[in-house]
């Protein structure tokens, strides 16, 4: 369950990261920026607190998913060009 888990709160992470950052995205690239934000807030996690805090559809994990969320999306928005802000 730990995969799906990931993925479900990374779209919802991603459709929360798309309105807290306003990118002009889609909410297809919003959603993805947030799968692989969901993915990323779980390996941080594993690196500063040892374990993985992406455990289950629960608060916890939506407020990792979307930390890493945001955390892409400025990196995307560096690599791309844009205004960090």
């Amino acid at each position: 369950m730990g995969i799906i888990a990931t993925l479900v709160i990374g779209l919802v992470a991603g459709w929360i990261t798309g309105m807290l950052m306003k990118g002009h995205y889609s909410i297809i690239v919003d959603m993805i920026l947030g799968i692989v934000g969901g993915f990323v807030g779980g390996w941080l996690t594993s690196l500063v607190f040892g374990v993985n805090m992406m455990s289950g559809i629960n608060i916890t994990s939506l407020i990792v998913a979307i930390v890493g969320a945001v955390i892409v999306v400025a990196v995307y928005r560096l690599i791309r060009g844009r205004k960090v802000v």
